[in-house]
């Protein structure tokens, strides 16, 4: 018979699987949370970052998203970091606008928002979705509707004065009265955006704003979420990488887990969290996966406008994995100026250095 495996065949093919298993998750697993690196920057006037609170409460025995998602609601309730949630800088008509995607590992079960306005925490938005529908993503109005039956709470306006502040210099600057031609308003607009980052206005962690986080316990028990309020002055409507199933978030609790800041546009293109997740299930560490991911993005970005002088993409993006043995990295585009993520593990919460595919930094 045509492609009949033999026994002999068939217990050395299981043996080998057996030893795979065995490297990719030891009997004993140090439990370790990540994130980007605004997961150990803000409290919200609380005692813990982002980052430690998910970490102590995994290691009190919580469900792992649940612990996660009680970190980055902490960022995102935070009005000080205008890259998520409340305060977050607003798209081009000066909305606040969410997108958020958490994936429970164990489950096997995900949920996703998009374009949500008015309810300061998107990702528990994507969680009830997640254990209250069949779906994984809900947009737009119905999000929001779906979050006010949900018993959440649905704010005319997420903007701070700072956020406001900013959206309303932006507005100045391209002078929309004159009603520009699409192309000319979206250079303006760009033109615009680097400018108040030249002007160290807005940060170039907040332009494509976001936070990723995710854990591994004990148990081996793999979540992640992923939550932003997207591009700075984005077009009403625009959806990043964030809350789409393998570009922003990719859990799979067997392998490990993947998440992105940065050019959303780039990394949907590759679906590169999904990417990592799969090099990683090939026998990669964790890092050696993420070049992989970004070399392909730079191999696959061919537009002049999206590129520098020298032929490297002319933007950034950084991934953060994690895999089912509890080893972690993180790595960018570009080494400067000196990226960072945060790490949560049993030695204490802390920023750690990445590494980037090329060094400098986009124009």
């Amino acid at each position: 018979m045509p492609n009949q495996v033999s026994r002999r065949e068939f217990v050395k093919t299981g043996l080998a699987a057996g030893v795979a298993a065995a490297v990719v998750r030891p009997r004993t697993i140090r439990p370790v949370v990540i994130s980007s690196r605004n997961g150990h920057e803000f409290k919200n006037g609380g005692p813990r970052t982002a980052v430690t609170e998910a970490y102590q409460r995994m290691a009190a025995g919580e469900d792992v998203l649940d612990a996660i998602l009680a970190g980055v609601t902490i960022v995102e309730r935070d009005p000080l970091d205008d890259s998520v949630g409340y305060g977050g800088i607003p798209n081009a008509e000066g909305v606040v606008q969410l997108d958020s995607c958490v994936m429970h590992g164990p489950k096997k079960r995900a949920g996703g928002v998009a374009a949500l306005e008015g309810v300061r925490t998107p990702s528990l938005v994507a969680k009830a979705v997640m254990e209250q529908t069949d779906h994984h993503l809900l947009v737009g109005a119905g999000a929001q509707r779906f979050a006010r039956q949900m018993g959440f709470t649905v704010e005319d306006d997420l903007n701070t004065e700072h956020s406001r502040e900013l959206w309303l210099e932006w507005k100045r600057r391209i002078d929309p009265e004159h009603y520009l031609d699409p192309q000319k308003r979206s250079s303006a607009g760009a033109r615009a955006r680097d400018a108040m980052l030249a002007e160290g206005l807005l940060s170039p962690e907040r332009v494509y704003g976001t936070i990723h986080m995710s854990g591994i316990n004990a148990s081996g028990h793999v979540c992640g979420a992923t939550t932003t309020s997207g591009l700075s002055f984005k077009i009403p409507g625009r959806v990043g990488d964030s809350p789409i199933l393998g570009a922003g978030n990719y859990v799979d609790t067997d392998v490990g887990a993947c998440g992105s800041t940065g050019r959303g546009e780039a990394n949907l293109y590759g679906l590169s969290s999904f990417f990592v997740v799969e090099e990683m299930r090939r026998g990669a560490h964790p890092k050696d996966a993420i070049v992989e991911a970004l070399r392909r993005i730079k191999a696959r970005t061919t537009e002049r406008r999206l590129l520098k002088a020298d032929g490297t993409p002319n933007f950034d993006v950084k991934f953060y994995a994690l895999n089912a043995a509890g080893e972690h990295a993180a790595m960018a585009m570009f080494a400067g100026p000196e990226p960072k993520y945060a790490v949560c593990d049993q030695d204490g919460p802390r920023v750690v250095a990445m590494d980037g595919l090329f060094a400098g930094k986009p124009s």
